[in-house]
């Protein structure tokens, strides 16, 4: 639905005209001025973009939320499909693993310009230009991603809580609801501590992977040739699947709102070249913590190979089993202990970001602002009912399927979310000078066309076709 476009009274206001330092030529867009205060305002600009600092200063400065995007690349949704796909093909799917990664990386630029270019995260500007009920029903599917999302990180604690203390599934899925008291303390302190942990976090799971690794042993040439796409899984109805998976599930529909909206906590000049030094050093900064996500979710699937194939265990998919033979397989102290604490940091990062997202959609969609411990109650409780239900029911060997439905439910949603966001940065009227370059639009269409292809055969060979 258009809208009119700024005035120059609302273009002053949005680029901080009157201010010396933040004043500068802005291009008009059919966007309206912002009604209301951003997504996390209590964060929005809080974070000092130094004028004429080196280029390694403002590299550090812009750093952190690409690392927030990051986690939901390598949440333990993926680690089942990764887990399978090495145990029982070695390392030929790395490179859907690979593709993936890259397909994440360019949405993810995306994703941030549109935040810096426009001042507005995806949600305000779905809110903007479609009409209320459209709105309505992407909000709609977008929480349902979010509660889906929210599952696996639910899940994941939860077993990594039993393998390293012993307890329960079922309450070790209840424990997790309390982790909203976590979330609540680090908004309090500020967004940059909020990064530094994820960081941390991440930096640990790299470290127990690589301890793994390092033990396991992996065939390096036979794992450089995995990163080589093959005919042979278009061949094997079985890989298809497990690629097709990786792939579709990789890229996490509520990271795009995310990040659009997490750019706009740097406090970066709001005249063209600001804006356009901000894309840059955004761009680098997710680039970086996507490359490092993909060294995840790499490991991962090296370590099933290198652990699992070569000994002729072809069908451990499940992270409890991996978790029980990766000592005696390796034949070293702390392998499953440390792969369990991997799990673990994997689960609380999630959770930190998922919290984030759930936020932003609210306020981007409705613009409804609910008290934080309100909204994470309510996106917690979500995710805790249906995995407790099931596994008071059903027992908790059902925990690898629900990780499998949480992942197919993300599928069905991603192209809700990428195309909308290929179709605003390729508008010029709304993204002015920062609009897609004819051949970043022709590739953003072209893989948001694959993305559709590949999460309708996921569904359908995951419900309607037999392996």
């Amino acid at each position: 639905m258009p809208v009119p476009p700024l005035t120059p009274a609302s273009v002053d206001a949005i680029s901080g005209a009157g201010n010396p330092e933040e004043a500068g030529s802005v291009p008009q867009t059919d966007f309206q001025p912002r009604a209301g205060s951003p997504s996390l305002p209590e964060s929005y600009r809080s974070v000092p973009i130094l004028a004429g600092a080196s280029f390694f200063r403002k590299m550090i400065a812009f750093a952190g939320p690409g690392y927030l995007v990051a986690v939901g690349y390598m949440d333990p949704g993926n680690w089942a499909t990764d887990l399978g796909g090495g145990s029982r093909y070695g390392y030929t799917l790395l490179s859907a693993v690979m593709i993936s990664s890259l397909m994440a990386i360019f949405l993810q630029a995306l994703s941030a310009k549109l935040g810096i270019a426009t001042g507005r995260d995806l949600a305000q500007a779905c809110r903007e230009h479609y009409s209320r009920r459209t709105s309505a029903v992407l909000w709609v599917l977008c929480e349902i991603a979010i509660a889906a999302c929210d599952l696996a990180e639910v899940l994941g604690s939860a077993v990594a809580l039993k393998l390293l203390f012993g307890l329960p599934l079922l309450a070790g899925v209840l424990l997790t609801g309390f982790d909203v008291l976590l979330v609540l303390a680090l908004q309090g302190r500020g967004f940059r501590v909020l990064e530094t942990l994820v960081i941390t976090l991440i930096m640990t799971i790299g470290a127990c992977f690589a301890y793994e690794i390092f033990f396991a042993r992996p065939l390096w040439i036979e794992a450089a040739r995995g990163f080589i796409p093959t005919f042979q899984i278009l061949k094997d109805r079985e890989m298809l699947y497990l690629a097709i998976g990786i792939l579709g599930a990789t890229v996490m529909p509520h990271n795009l709102y995310l990040h659009s909206s997490i750019v706009q906590t740097r406090a970066f000049k709001l005249d063209a070249g600001g804006k356009r030094e901000a894309i840059r050093f955004a761009t680098l900064d997710s680039t970086l913590a996507l490359g490092f996500s993909l060294f995840i979710n790499a490991a991962i699937l090296v370590l099933g190979a290198a652990a699992f194939h070569v000994r002729g265990m072809n069908d451990v998919a499940d992270i409890s089993q991996a978790y029980q033979l990766l000592t005696p397989v390796l034949g070293v102290s702390f392998a499953s202990v440390l792969f369990a604490a991997a799990l673990l940091c994997s689960g609380q990062n999630s959770t930190l970001t998922g919290t984030l997202a759930g936020q932003i959609v609210m306020e981007g969609f409705l613009h409804w602002r609910l008290k934080p411990w309100l909204r994470r109650l309510i996106t917690r409780s979500m995710a805790i009912i249906p995995a407790a239900i099931v596994i008071g029911v059903m027992g908790e060997g059902r925990t690898t399927s629900l990780l499998i439905l949480s992942q197919v439910i993300l599928s069905f949603q991603l192209p809700f979310a990428v195309v909308p966001l290929i179709q605003f940065t390729s508008d010029r009227s709304k993204m002015g000078e920062f609009t897609n370059a004819p051949i970043t639009a022709i590739f953003g269409w072209f893989m948001a066309a694959a993305i559709i292809i590949l999460n309708a055969a996921l569904l359908w060979l995951t419900f309607g076709g037999k392996l």
